[in-house]
């Protein structure tokens, strides 16, 4: 390979990296530093009554994070505009005050949500507080009240809780049966975030020490994997940009709207689930038109790239019998034009964000991340059908009702919320699943995931790519003699 072009290559990756360590770090922001965390609440089954001068209401809370930011109640004003405040006091489990709110009562709307939202974050030891609650001023036919529970609700069911002596409401020191409808709001530190630095100038070493390794390799004329493969990609890119461009035009070839079909597509697929979910189904997903068409888009994608890597060593056995190029290239150019139409397919899915009102943020620059590991999770099992192909042609309809089963298990159209906690770590096998979370976390909520998913959406893209790229190459030598 010639020098030049190499060390050039070496030296735009090395700045492609610092920028993006950079845009990375100020996009991700919060998201990199701490990890938010919310309890779920009971469901509200009735109130406690008048909380009068004469009551102190205490509950211990259960704080997953190391700082408590904020909690959330639910309230009732008897249909009165009351007045006082109502003090809200934070102990440590020795009873010793951490922090202390005081929320005015005449901004409470009846039996709905309120939020306190502590100045300060308030520093948690142990993971658990004493949440204690008074209302000094109030009086009898001038005071609020607040609701209790004792069953939760779990997607469309409700199931008991058994509460423990420690979670129980204590109203004037003795303990009731129920505790308070309560959301805790937490936040906890993550070491990423603290050791970004850190992280960040240890992988430009490992990526510097590639590339000198890379040059060094070139110049002494020693073969490299990594350096052959830039080498094929060199050699070969007048032909995959060929292949490439006869798969997109044969998926069209005859039709009358060509290309559109890339836009239609999806969108008449939204409308119509859109319309069976949201209506008859009664989907209270927030943005469900976002949702549905994510999932749709990125499935599609999975699901035509890898129905035609399916076929790209059989269907190019003329090639492969006369000439040699290495075989990867067909299925990965197969994967390459499925991308030139997923990239289409993301308008409409800009035009449904401008019509939902769902604003672009910043966090949309990461989107390219999900997007190239969607692209090695199809390549992966790509590589890995196309062999099977070859040596089983019943694959082809294996995979027709696999793909089917593997949309079902994907959310595409329901919420993760109604798979049983017992099935959620199977269901997480499903290298999609954290493709999918992770592109709309970027495009509904507008922030960057979390480094934990980053992780998980990163360990699922590697294992599918790493088992079709061994099988592939295991099995290579041998397709010549079986197409």
């Amino acid at each position: 390979m010639n020098s030049k072009r190499l060390k050039k290559g070496c030296a735009i990756a090395l700045i492609a990296y610092i920028i993006f360590v950079i845009l990375f770090y100020l996009i991700g922001g919060e998201q990199l530093h701490f990890r938010h965390e919310q309890s779920d609440m009971l469901t509200p089954s009735g109130v406690i009554g008048e909380i009068t001068s004469d009551k102190v209401l205490e509950q211990e809370l259960v704080v997953n994070g190391d700082y408590l930011t904020s909690i959330k109640l639910m309230g009732a004003t008897y249909e009165r505009q009351n007045t006082g405040l109502l003090h809200v006091s934070v102990c440590d489990l020795s009873d010793m005050e951490l922090a202390k709110f005081d929320y005015d009562v005449s901004q409470m709307q009846d039996n709905a949500e309120f939020s306190i939202t502590f100045q300060e974050p308030v520093k948690v030891s142990g993971g658990r507080v004493i949440l204690r609650i008074t209302a000094p001023q109030a009086t009898q036919g001038n005071a609020i009240t607040l609701y209790y529970g004792n069953t939760m609700s779990a997607s469309r069911y409700e199931m008991n809780i058994e509460l423990s002596d420690k979670d129980k409401l204590k109203i004037n020191g003795e303990k009731q049966d129920y505790a308070l409808s309560i959301v805790v709001t937490s936040s906890k530190i993550l070491l990423f975030g603290t050791y970004y630095l850190h992280i960040a100038v240890l992988g430009f070493v490992i990526l510097a020490s590639l590339c000198i390794y890379l040059i060094k390799k070139n110049e002494i004329g020693k073969p490299s994997r990594v350096l052959n493969l830039f080498i094929a990609f060199d050699r070969y890119n007048y032909l995959m940009k060929q292949l490439v461009s006869r798969d997109f035009k044969t998926k069209y070839k005859r039709s009358a709207l060509g290309i559109l079909w890339s836009f239609l597509n999806p969108l008449l697929t939204m409308l119509v689930q859109y319309i069976v979910f949201s209506t008859l189904f009664k989907s209270d997903i927030p943005n469900f038109a976002l949702y549905l068409l994510t999932g749709i888009v990125c499935f599609n994608f999975f699901s035509e790239a890898t129905s035609m890597s399916l076929m790209s060593i059989i269907g190019n056995a003329s090639l492969i019998t006369k000439v040699y190029v290495p075989k990867y290239i067909y299925p990965l150019t197969r994967v390459m034009s499925s991308t030139v139409n997923f990239l289409l397919a993301l308008v409409p899915l800009f035009i449904v964000m401008f019509f939902t009102g769902e604003p672009i943020r910043p966090a949309i620059l990461l989107l390219p991340i999900g997007i190239i590991c969607l692209f090695c999770i199809a390549l992966g099992i790509g590589m890995l059908l196309s062999s099977a192909m070859v040596f089983f042609r019943d694959t082809q309809f294996l995979w027709g009702v696999i793909s089917m089963l593997w949309m079902y298990a994907t959310p595409i159209f329901y919420p993760e919320s109604i798979i049983p906690a017992n099935f959620m770590m199977i269901y997480k096998m499903n290298p999609l699943y954290h493709v999918i979370r992770f592109i709309r976390i970027i495009l509904i909520d507008g922030v960057s995931p979390e480094p934990k998913a980053y992780i998980l959406m990163i360990m699922a893209t590697i294992i599918p790519l790493v088992i079709g790229a061994f099988v592939f190459k295991k099995t290579q030598d041998k397709f010549v003699l079986n197409i």
